[in-house]
């Protein structure tokens, strides 16, 4: 695309994208890095807890990006932590088959430009609900980190997180009310883990709010479970489906 065709859609860019700098980059787990990103745009955002913004992880006026689509540009991404003063911290899972933005996140570098949509998403706590239910694996922890640390002291939360081993569990409030199922060798994508995990759970007899986040499949089974076994309505388990194997988009 010429320089004069790309103008208008810059400009289109920035006044729906989000912009700032990369301030700094942590690994905060064995494979994950927490990347904070600053900057005045980034100042008083509405956010709720459990919230994700799309990071734009490609360049939107490649020529490649016009043939081959826009599946690629764009990745989501939960909010770890946000100051309204003007800065926004993601946790970025990198894995041996990276992805766009799992790529996009091992060059992250102080300095770099970074571009996002403003936060959205429903997979936020229910402040009504009788307690918290919370289901994933790591890419779900993100999440739950922010969403538990939103929770009242006086809110009951039980949970199951699959994790590789101790090393890939992040700093998550409340973190001893949860159930941690260590995978060792097992494959990320197994679904069964995590349903013996919920199924094993001893929950109050009446059903509260679940919020299950990470393999899509896994969180299908999930769902079904607290439905079908334990006969919670379907709109009390909030789904969050964050990867797929072999799904371009969801990589």
């Amino acid at each position: 695309m010429s320089t004069a065709g790309a103008r208008p859609i810059r400009r289109i860019l920035d006044r729906v994208l989000v912009s700032g700098t990369v301030e700094d980059v942590v690994p905060v787990a064995r494979h994950m890095r927490r990347i904070r990103i600053g900057g005045a745009s980034l100042r008083d955002l509405d956010w709720t807890p459990g919230q994700h913004v799309r990071l734009q992880v490609g360049d939107l006026l490649s020529p490649q990006t016009w043939l081959r689509g826009f599946r690629d540009v764009l990745r989501t991404y939960s909010i770890w932590d946000y100051d309204p003063r003007g800065s926004l911290d993601l946790c970025i899972l990198d894995h041996a088959e990276a992805g766009p933005g799992a790529l996009w996140s091992r060059q992250a570098s102080i300095g770099r430009h970074v571009a996002f949509t403003r936060p959205e998403g429903r997979f936020v706590p229910r402040g009504d609900a009788p307690y918290h239910l919370f289901v994933g694996d790591e890419t779900a922890e993100v999440a739950f980190g922010a969403m538990l640390r939103a929770l009242p002291g006086s809110a009951r939360a039980y949970g199951a997180v699959a994790v590789g081993g101790p090393d890939d569990r992040l700093p998550l409030s409340r973190s001893d009310e949860l159930t941690w199922v260590y995978r060792d060798s097992a494959s990320p994508a197994d679904t069964d883990l995590l349903v013996h995990a919920v199924r094993s759970l001893a929950l109050p007899d009446h059903p509260g709010v679940a919020y299950v986040a990470g393999q899509a499949r896994t969180c299908q089974a999930v769902r079904e479970h607290l439905v079908r076994e334990r006969g919670w309505p379907r709109d009390a388990v909030l789904v969050k489906a964050f990867w797929a194997p072999g799904k371009r988009g969801l990589d």
